[in-house]
């Protein structure tokens, strides 16, 4: 024999003296190491329980509610079953003026409206949200706070005021009409006198203008006109109008406006909490508020359109866009109320001025380099109020 089969037979001899387990014995083992390993594996998602945070909405139903349940399904799906959003509407646990105290506080996890709620605490609060128009649509406002410095002086007003929350802007929202009337309104003279609902800055500018400003939550808004108590009023979109009724109160829509030409939805969590969060959670949170602007523009564009045929050939409302004069008004009476505010609150000056900045320069170029769209409409649809 070989010098190699002399070494394997000394091998195997050497073999020979080891016990080796059956092979019966040697499966059992390795089911029992499996099903060990698996039960160290499976720990792990017993004991990270997802983490669930209650957000109050500031809507009771409707497309805004729509829009709220929408960002709650993206961060839920996005996390992976490790972070859970619980909305609430409307008043479910405290009234929608109530709503930044209860996240402060932690009576709440989160809320999700607009800044123009919390106007009465800092009237700056309206440049996050329905401030003047700087030549620029809810699209730069959202820019501005995300890359104009907007989100740093966020920050700053809430440590001003002492407030424990975050706060995320998502949802460019369309120029907001001018609302419903008992008559068409052609000349600013017609509005004087009449009581309007609004809310926001634009109570102090339509004040300007000579309309006794009644701010009311929207759900309030449809019976306060129904029963004579506001003459005349404005909430946000078609689509939500229709759902309010506002079409049975009165057949004299005025589309476009400067009282509140952008808008969009503020997102506040408790900033503690939101501390709290793994790194990863909290951008989750972040990201898919930034995801909305896109879902919320495709699909609310979309309903307010159908929403608006339908209010006119429907139901028998006269649409009309706000005439030139009106809106010039407007701009002349948010001039008043901005020197008014920059001359006894600095940080409302350093905002506006902040605002102004971005918007000259970012204006400017999306303003040469826009076409006129009007012109393409008209060529191929004619006029848009007789195309719907």
């Amino acid at each position: 024999m070989t010098k190699g089969g002399e070494f394997m037979s000394k091998k195997v001899k050497a073999l020979k003296g080891v016990k080796t387990p059956s092979r019966r014995k040697f499966f059992k083992a390795a089911a029992v190491t499996g099903a060990a390993a698996a039960a160290t594996l499976a720990m792990p998602n017993i004991a990270s329980a997802a983490t669930t945070l209650k957000v109050q909405a500031a809507w009771g139903g409707g497309i805004f509610l729509e829009n709220a349940q929408a960002y709650v399904k993206r961060v839920n799906e996005m996390s992976g079953g490790a972070l859970k959003l619980d909305l609430l509407p409307v008043n479910s646990v405290v009234k929608t003026s109530q709503m930044q105290d209860a996240v402060h506080r932690g009576v709440l996890d989160g809320c999700h409206y607009v800044p123009a709620y919390w106007y009465s605490k800092a009237v700056s609060a309206s440049l996050f949200g329905t401030g003047p128009c700087w030549g620029w649509s809810a699209q730069e406002l959202l820019g501005w706070i995300h890359y104009g410095g907007g989100r740093e002086l966020y920050n700053e007003l809430m440590g001003s005021l002492g407030l424990n929350l975050v706060g995320f802007f998502n949802s460019p929202m369309p120029a907001q009409p001018m609302g419903w009337f008992k008559e068409q309104i052609k000349d600013a003279s017609q509005l004087k006198g009449l009581k309007y609902r609004t809310v926001g800055l634009a109570a102090d500018v339509l004040g300007e203008m000579g309309l006794s400003v009644v701010q009311l939550p929207g759900g309030e808004i449809q019976p306060a006109m129904k029963s004579g108590l506001i003459d005349a009023a404005e909430f946000n979109n078609p689509t939500s109008d229709s759902d309010f009724g506002m079409q049975d109160v009165s057949k004299h829509y005025h589309l476009a406006s400067f009282h509140q030409s952008q808008e969009a939805f503020e997102i506040a969590f408790n900033k503690k909490t939101f501390d709290g969060l793994a790194p990863e959670l909290q951008k989750i949170l972040e990201y898919a508020s930034e995801a909305e602007n896109s879902n919320f523009y495709w699909h609310n564009t979309l309903r307010y359109a159908d929403d608006l045929v339908k209010l006119k050939n429907k139901h028998g409302v006269n649409v009309y866009r706000t005439p030139d004069s009106i809106m010039q008004a407007q701009l002349d009476a948010w001039d008043v109320i901005v020197d008014k505010f920059n001359a006894t609150d600095p940080f409302f000056k350093k905002v506006v001025e902040s605002q102004k900045e971005y918007a000259k320069k970012v204006m400017a170029y999306l303003l040469l380099n826009s076409p006129d769209y009007g012109m393409a409409y008209r060529h191929y649809f004619g006029e848009p109020a007789e195309a719907i």
